[in-house]
């Protein structure tokens, strides 16, 4: 609560009749989010959703793991910390506005040398300041200094210097089924007579906002509906 929260829009083309969303106008950015989903560990899948949201047992893994006793794991903070925060590839929709409570917030994590100063206090890093080195058994406690890529950054930088996926000098078409295309005057009049659209009067043009509430929300029913975008902006209770 009271987290700044960066916002998408989207243009939505309506059916009024049917109800449901044809497709939406997108920009990069929310197209870059929707493809950086690929990226969420099943892990972090459920973290965001959290277990109340989450369809079938899956939940109950996660569950599982937080409540079961240390004693009863081989290294349980390491452990359970690589099964209920699994690492997310660096372009992962934690750096997309989709999915970013709050951007601003470090979520960096200390990494540390050998503190003897020898040949292998450069050899070897760890994030547990009370590791040994494997070289000379010192205590490997010396904090390293360490530097973040881009916290803007989605993806790859290409040689023109865009990040992220797809390209931002194109608009997209993303159907309700979360199919991603390119848009064009050719393709919107051949997917109108693909929905025997008969009336262009009874489509309706609408914007809305996307936060992290609907970037979750979106996340959620892609994993059980091909009426993504109907359900979430339409409330539309369609699979």
């Amino acid at each position: 609560m009271g987290m700044a929260t960066n916002k998408l829009t989207l243009k939505l083309l309506i059916d009024k009749k049917a109800n449901r969303v044809l497709f939406a106008e997108a920009s990069k950015d929310f197209v870059d989010s929707l493809f950086s989903l690929l990226t969420l560990p099943v892990g972090s899948v459920i973290k965001l959703l959290t277990k109340k949201k989450m369809v079938g047992c899956i939940g109950n893994l996660y569950e599982s793991v937080s409540n079961l006793d240390d004693t009863y794991f081989i290294q349980p903070i390491k452990d359970k910390d690589v099964l209920t925060n699994p690492k997310v590839a660096s372009a992962s929709p934690l750096n997309v506005p989709l999915l970013t409570p709050n951007p601003a917030v470090n979520n960096s994590r200390n990494f540390y040398r050998c503190s003897r100063g020898r040949n292998c206090s450069y050899n070897y890093v760890t994030n547990d300041p009370n590791i040994t080195c494997p070289d000379c058994s010192h205590k490997m406690s010396s904090l390293l200094n360490f530097v973040p890529s881009n916290a803007n950054s989605t993806g790859i930088t290409s040689s023109s210097g865009e990040n992220g996926y797809v390209k931002g000098v194109v608009t997209y078409m993303v159907m309700d089924d979360l199919t991603v295309m390119s848009m064009s005057t050719i393709s919107s009049i051949t997917l109108l007579s693909k929905f025997n659209v008969e009336n262009v009067n009874l489509l309706e043009e609408k914007v809305v906002s996307l936060g992290m509430e609907e970037g979750l929300e979106l996340l959620k029913t892609s994993l059980q509906s091909k009426t993504v975008l109907s359900q979430v902006f339409l409330g539309k209770n369609a699979t």
